[in-house]
């Protein structure tokens, strides 16, 4: 939705930068996603219509701010996906509730693969890009929020522990000295906590750099890990939120797909199609 708050007459070269981030997010929004300014601004940066600094971000935050409360661009178009109001559920009849359970109800077409698989991604603002990839193969996954919690991973460990099988995390994060370092970090931890867990780095890697040339970043010197990082892959990094997320989403389809038995996913499904017959069934002898 687009409205006008605030009446501002822009220059003819921030209409340029409103006109152009426009014209990005409709084609986000075809894809379905939805964007974070850091998104829009790495759209930018890899347009070269900016450089990537600190400064053009924060003057790209500012006219997107103004821009929208101009009516120019749709109040849908940029997320903030680290803070939410949770609402409770609820319903206008049973027969609703129903349709919501046969719409929703799914059985865990894992439970009959021999290994599970999970996706776990360094940062927040590509969590509906890995939970939409994700909920396509039925697949847990987990926001790291950088370097997890003592807690969270522990808690991770007793969850694959209890699948009784080899666990497989794809991990994605950027490609700099701490998000390199978080794929190693997740696989000693979860080895600690006794968890048959191999963590498999599928983004950010440098043959992913090489072949969609993402916009570069300093590497952090003040980084504990620079040093080693530095000698490694040299003086420049990368973030992960630089890719489109039609890349990301396909890099974590095909990992996925090759830990699924198809014949074994098929019956399951058969299974669950007919007991979404007997939600339906129920709910029209309650209508």
């Amino acid at each position: 939705m687009r409205r006008c708050y605030r009446t501002t007459k822009f220059t003819a070269k921030t209409l340029d930068v409103l006109h152009l981030a426009d014209d990005i997010i409709t084609d986000y929004q075809t894809q379905g996603y939805e964007l974070t300014l850091r998104q829009l601004y790495y759209q930018f940066v890899a347009r070269d219509l900016i450089p990537n600094t600190a400064q053009s971000y924060n003057k790209l935050g500012t006219i997107v701010n103004k821009g929208r409360l101009a009516g120019m661009l749709d109040w849908a178009s940029i997320v903030d996906r680290t803070r939410k109001c949770e609402i409770m559920s609820t319903w206008d009849s049973a027969a609703e509730i129903l349709q919501s359970a046969e719409d929703t109800f799914k059985l865990n077409k894992w439970n009959a693969q021999p290994t599970q698989v999970e996706v776990w991604v360094e940062k927040e603002a590509l969590a509906q890009v890995v939970q939409r990839a994700a909920d396509e193969f039925d697949m847990p996954w987990f926001c790291c929020r950088g370097y997890p919690s003592q807690s969270s991973i522990y808690e991770a460990a007793q969850r694959h522990i209890r699948y009784g099988k080899p666990v497989i995390v794809l991990h994605l994060g950027d490609h700099d000295p701490s998000g390199i370092d978080m794929t190693r970090d997740l696989q000693d931890r979860l080895h600690m906590f006794e968890a048959d867990t191999q963590v498999k780095r599928i983004a950010l890697n440098m043959g992913q750099v090489d072949a969609y040339n993402p916009p570069p970043n300093p590497a952090k010197i003040t980084d504990s890990r620079a040093a080693m990082y530095i000698a490694r892959f040299g003086a420049e990094s990368w973030e992960l939120d630089a890719l489109d997320p039609s890349v990301l989403h396909a890099l974590i389809m095909e990992e996925a797909s090759q830990h699924i038995d198809s014949t074994l996913w098929a019956r399951v499904v058969d299974l669950q199609e007919a007991q979404r017959d007997v939600i339906c069934r129920a709910k029209e002898e309650i209508q």
